[in-house]
């Protein structure tokens, strides 16, 4: 029988805390180490798509397909220039879908019923699917959470940043009690840290003293490197993987692995 994917929502209602490079730096270092991972754009923006480096004009199915038309997760995705790392891109016509579905059957589980067919009749058997969330609550992210197992969130080390987390904090107990009882918070990674700011360390502890062993030990330090990356269509980690923050996304995806194994022994136990 095969084993599902781990499947994690990379959200936080809250924009510019490094939500995307997240998503983008972490698939690509999870394949790094082995692992075969599909990222699904679910912005509307498409900045996942285009900083793995797809083209516009080359997102002929993307996963509006997916959502509205309900076309196969097999037939959307597409092999990225990263070994082992999958995408299925996006595009504007995504801002649509919530008016597009109206009253459709099943609107807030297109998502993880297409990852279920996948699962039965895909060619291409994912250990992780990352689901590139819109900074915003709405039909979009509701189908991500819906589809995934538990949300991983990246946390910009700034005041504003924990406010934008208490808001996803509510939004995930309330998809837990409506649509996804099996959903959980995989993580808070902290982004965009800046050794040099005494705010950055007082955010971190305040995160850690409040959320606890939920916090990777990991941090994503602030990095030109990898600010500069997308726009040359290419992860952090091909761009320049001996920068400070391609080493700290390598480090971050091997602490999800570990963490997935421990989870896991736990349930056989």
């Amino acid at each position: 029988m095969k084993r599902p994917p781990r499947v994690l929502a990379v959200s936080n209602q809250k924009g510019g805390v490094g939500k995307t490079t997240t998503a983008i730096n972490l698939g690509t270092a999870l394949a790094a180490v082995g692992e075969t991972v599909l990222l699904i754009d679910m912005d509307p923006q498409g900045n996942a798509s285009t900083g793995l480096g797809v083209p516009r004009a080359a997102r002929t199915t993307t996963i509006y397909d997916v959502i509205v038309d309900q076309q196969p997760i097999g037939e959307c995705a597409v092999k990225t220039s990263v070994p082992g790392l999958y995408i299925i891109p996006s595009d504007p016509d995504l801002s649509g879908v919530e008016i597009e579905l109206g009253q459709a059957e099943r609107r807030s589980y297109r998502l993880r019923d297409a990852l279920e067919q996948q699962l039965d009749e895909g060619e291409v058997r994912y250990t992780y699917v990352l689901i590139d969330c819109p900074p915003s609550l709405n039909l979009l992210t509701i189908n991500a959470m819906s589809a995934s197992d538990a949300v991983l969130v990246p946390l910009q080390c700034e005041f504003f940043a924990l406010e934008g987390l208490s808001q996803l904090m509510r939004t995930i107990d309330l998809v837990r009690g409506s649509l996804n009882q099996r959903l959980e918070l995989q993580g808070i990674v902290l982004t965009m840290y800046d050794r040099r700011n005494a705010l950055s360390g007082h955010v971190a502890k305040d995160v850690r003293g409040h959320f606890g062993d939920k916090v990777y030990d990991t941090v994503i330090p602030r990095n030109v490197r990898v600010s500069e990356a997308p726009s040359f269509g290419k992860p952090a980690l091909i761009y320049d993987l001996k920068c400070s923050g391609s080493q700290a996304y390598l480090k971050l995806a091997r602490e999800v692995v570990q963490r997935e194994k421990q989870r896991r022994a736990q349930e056989a136990a």
